[in-house]
């Protein structure tokens, strides 16, 4: 049996997740063989899921600069060579140096990505070949230009110097100065998001306001902001997923990075379709199954993998929205209803996840 859940957000990790479910399963089949194989798909939870899958990671710790500029303790996780990156590889993800579950409260305007770009600086440091950098779970909009002050690059304002962290920075950049910038390796960026930069459905419009930009002018000139650094960068602002945790994605595409889906990419990386070729059934899920799940989410790829291979495959989840659509699954369960409230099944995750592999198990 294969199990690759995500991360249950704010909850547990994919990893503890993928245990957990484990063991109410041989709950009830004592004698069943498990290949645990942790997913993630860009954000909470990435350097984790390879931690747990590749044979030799070493994780490294370092301080950097958390989203609101106070050091916090942190890590990057560095992956043993391959062919085709002889000096291993570096995976960095965004959620744990500069993401949203770090913030006490939100910080529309001074949050930043400098954390992230700190630890990327920390794996080339080191002397990596490739990177693998997951930028779910931001807690910024400051278009990418803490994580590349933090890699070398210099936003200057009209009087040549060097502007604040964040959106209030980002809108007051009149200039770049990459003469310092880090080159980039080969730097492979994990994303689940396809919206573009700017516009409608650019990053401050959908994303801003998660992070606190509600005002609908905050909201414009952000996004006008974004633009003017799209224009300097040489950057073309409706590049598919350059909106990406608030900008980032388009900061690392100018650097030299390829954007990537992260689901697809972590399955590679971790050889799930292998491991799936082997089982005889599989179990998948994340925190919240709704609508959207089906759009490249860890759920729905490893379902599909399931198909491909003719292996059947089940679904757990925080919880299951009416208007999740369930048919690829053999059987599901919900953690609300099986503890009888969302707190519950927050609270004490693990435990009500062992249920639901005893459950699933049963059926």
């Amino acid at each position: 049996m294969v199990i690759a859940p995500d991360s249950f957000k704010g909850s547990i990790s994919a990893a503890d997740a993928a245990r957990a479910l484990a063991e109410g399963w041989s709950e009830v089949e004592h004698g069943a063989e498990f290949v645990l194989r942790p997913m993630a798909d860009g954000g909470e939870g990435t350097v984790a899921a390879f931690e747990a899958a590749v044979d030799g990671a070493q994780r490294h710790s370092l301080f950097v600069d958390g989203p609101a500029g106070v050091p916090i303790e942190s890590s990057w996780l560095w992956l043993p060579p391959t062919p085709d990156a002889p000096r291993g590889t570096g995976v960095v993800d965004l959620a744990s140096t500069s993401g949203i579950e770090l913030l006490d409260e939100l910080r529309p305007w001074d949050a930043d990505t400098t954390g992230f770009g700190q630890a990327i600086a920390a794996a080339l440091d080191a002397g990596v070949s490739r990177l693998v950098l997951g930028i779910g779970s931001s807690a910024s909009t400051d278009g990418g230009i803490g994580l590349l002050t933090a890699l070398g690059a210099r936003f200057l304002d009209t009087d040549g110097s060097p502007v604040a962290s964040g959106a209030a920075g980002l809108c007051a950049v009149a200039a770049v100065d990459r003469v310092g910038l880090w080159g980039a390796p080969d730097a492979r960026v994990l994303t689940d998001v396809t919206n573009p930069l700017t516009g409608e459905r650019g990053a401050a419009a959908i994303f801003g306001p998660q992070k606190g930009l509600t005002d609908p002018e905050d909201i414009r000139t952000v996004d006008a902001a974004l633009a003017r650094l799209a224009n300097l960068l040489g950057l073309d602002p409706q590049i598919p997923g350059t909106g990406a945790a608030g900008g980032a994605g388009a900061a690392l595409v100018a650097w030299g990075a390829t954007l990537t889906p992260g689901a697809g990419a972590v399955a590679e990386l971790i050889g799930l379709a292998e491991a799936i070729a082997d089982a005889d059934v599989v179990i998948t899920g994340e925190g919240s199954f709704d609508g959207q799940s089906g759009d490249g989410k860890v759920p729905s790829f490893v379902a599909q993998l399931a198909a491909d291979a003719g292996v059947p495959v089940m679904l757990v989840a925080g919880r299951i929205t009416p208007d999740a659509d369930t048919g690829a699954f053999a059987a599901s369960a919900s953690l609300t209803d099986l503890a009888g409230s969302a707190e519950a099944a927050q609270t004490e995750a693990e435990r009500w996840l062992r249920a639901a592999g005893a459950a699933l198990a049963i059926r």
